[in-house]
């Protein structure tokens, strides 16, 4: 049984030695990659991707901002900071200074989407959001508001929202009922409610064969639609909601 115990105890140490030893590469090679973040506040752009390059590391300018203490053209801030511990090959995002604000914020206000937007862009700022509301006095496409305001001073950022008038929905209407009513008079009311005549289709005619004739019955013609030509199917029916402006289509006898 000694021979046995040595054996199995000689083997459950060989076991966790080569654990650990697996461990301790895995540590390694995973802590082995990694590099500590240099400082990159100050630098140019260019200048910060020489400092990254060696570390295996690569440069993200995601933003600008207008900043009076740092010269135009030099980093502000970065993330990962200083010091962070990190994966080669990961990206460091930074923010650029465009310096101090020297633009002149325009009024667009009263003016198109197109022609705010014409104006904002040529003067190096960008467009970044607009939103769209009804407004019963004002017509559609027209700015009613920018932020930042006309002529603002102390922006943080060349972008610029716009809010816009939008165009009013039709309103909507129930659809009445004209089953059985003559053409020419539900004709008019359409018309003097904003509403449009569509297709009108004639009913081909009801046709009982008679006692002890043939199956095989002919169907006249169907009479042309006239002003005293009764409705008998409307689309849309009755109760349904429509907009104004919107055809109504009948088929009448």
């Amino acid at each position: 049984m000694k021979p046995v115990l040595r054996f199995a105890m000689l083997a459950l140490v060989l076991v966790v030695v080569a654990l650990a030893s697996a461990v301790t590469a895995m540590r390694f090679a995973i802590h082995g990659q990694e590099v500590a973040v240099p400082t990159l506040v100050g630098l140019s752009p260019s200048d910060a991707e020489r400092s990254l390059a060696p570390l295996g590391l690569q440069i993200d300018v995601e933003r600008q901002y207008y900043s009076p203490q740092i010269p135009e053209g030099k980093i502000m801030s970065q993330l990962p900071v200083p010091g962070a511990k990190v994966r080669r090959g990961w990206q460091v995002r930074v923010a650029q200074s465009l310096g101090a604000q020297r633009v002149v914020i325009p009024d667009v206000t009263q003016q198109s989407e197109r022609a705010a937007e014409w104006n904002i862009r040529r003067r190096g700022l960008d467009l970044t959001s607009t939103a769209e509301i009804q407004w019963p006095d004002l017509p559609p496409d027209q700015v009613i508001a920018q932020s930042p305001p006309a002529s603002a001073s102390q922006v943080s950022a060349p972008k610029t929202s716009l809010l816009i008038t939008a165009a009013a929905d039709p309103p909507a209407y129930v659809m009445p009922n004209f089953v059985g009513q003559p053409l020419g008079s539900v004709n008019r009311t359409l018309q003097d409610a904003g509403f449009k005549l569509g297709s009108v289709g004639a009913a081909p005619p009801a046709s009982t064969p008679a006692p002890n004739t043939p199956t095989l019955v002919t169907l006249a013609a169907p009479a042309q639609p006239s002003p005293a030509s009764t409705i008998l199917v409307q689309v849309p029916p009755a109760g349904q909601k429509i907009l104004a402006g919107a055809a109504v289509n009948f088929e009448v006898r």
